[in-house]
């Protein structure tokens, strides 16, 4: 198990140094000039000398070779410092964890609230008897993928916000306020997470140690929920891993449909006026998330099947147990 963590850990740090490389490199090599965006006039027009110009160059670090830039900014990154704000001149690194806060909450809420829907719909829909409940719940996953993320969003808002006005449409003031957006994000997530549990499930109830389950007279209930959800759980978790970040992703159109303050905000901003080393601590940042998410996935894995921690446990515990 440690071996397996320190690998983990060797893996994380170059998916990190990955994530800075190819940023570094892409965010170069778009088109356009942050500086004369920032020294730009109301008319679009560059109002700075070429003086000016050259010292916010040199400011900024932007006259130096290519491969300079690259090794002192991995240097600095490796302290948690990405520069300062090309538009702003704040410090990069606290513009993006002051606005972490709040997209913290809206993205944490979703992950709850995909898991509850998702895991919800796949459990039920496969355990009813009732053909047509059956048919009904398993088809929600495939229609909720295909919603667009902003489509969804302003639907929530006409019907919870103008007709009914139950919750706020804008706004990051209290936890009423985080309700929407998480729904708005949790529902492709939570459809992605059902659709994979409700086939996993349906494969692990067909397979032989449920039949025998079955024989040695466990019940309907106990066979489903203690034995083939407990398999059927594995692909799910791994899915859980892999959009949680995607719902870190998923807040730069949610916070922008709902007017919330956040990373998402901060990213949209950072990309219009093309501050590089704002757009650069986001995505370090989401590839952290990333990461320490998947490997807290890895560590859950031997809590639903101690056979991957290593131990020998021979045939299925499941059909032991009955």
């Amino acid at each position: 198990m440690r071996r397996a963590v320190l690998r983990r850990l060797a893996q994380a740090v170059v998916v990190l140094w990955a994530a800075f490389t190819l940023s570094f490199l892409i965010l170069y090599l778009l088109p356009g000039d942050a500086v004369l965006t920032k020294l730009g006039g109301a008319d679009g027009g560059v109002t700075a000398s070429p003086e000016q110009i050259a010292q916010a160059r040199a400011e900024y670090g932007l006259n130096d070779p290519l491969y300079e830039q690259y090794g002192k900014r991995l240097v600095a990154a490796l302290h948690g410092d990405f520069g300062k704000s090309i538009s702003t001149g704040d410090d990069a690194t606290h513009m993006v964890l002051s606005a972490l806060p709040p997209t913290l909450a809206v993205t944490g809420l979703a992950l709850v609230l995909a898991v509850l829907f998702g895991g919800g719909i796949a459990v039920v829909g496969t355990y009813t008897r009732a053909r047509w409940l059956s048919q009904a719940l398993l088809s929600l996953p495939p229609l909720g993928i295909s919603l667009p993320s902003f489509w969804v969003g302003l639907l929530l808002i006409q019907v919870f916000s103008f007709q009914l006005r139950l919750l706020p449409a804008l706004g990051s003031t209290g936890f009423a306020s985080t309700i929407l957006p998480a729904i708005t994000l949790a529902l492709p997530t939570s459809a992605i997470i059902g659709q994979v549990l409700a086939k996993s499930l349906r494969t692990q109830l067909a397979e032989p140690y449920i039949e025998i389950a079955r024989a040695k007279g466990a019940s309907r209930l106990r066979v489903h929920f203690g034995h083939a959800l407990r398999n059927a759980a594995l692909p799910a978790l791994t899915l859980v891993g892999v959009v949680a970040g995607n719902l870190l992703a998923g807040s730069v159109v949610t916070e922008t449909v709902f007017s919330r303050d956040g990373v998402g905000r901060v990213t949209s901003a950072a990309v219009t006026a093309q501050d590089i080393p704002v757009v650069q601590a986001v995505i370090v940042l989401s590839a952290f998330f990333f990461v320490t998410v998947n490997l807290i996935v890895d560590l859950l894995y031997p809590l639903l099947d101690p056979r991957l921690a290593g131990v020998k446990s021979g045939p299925r515990k499941v059909t032991a147990d009955v």
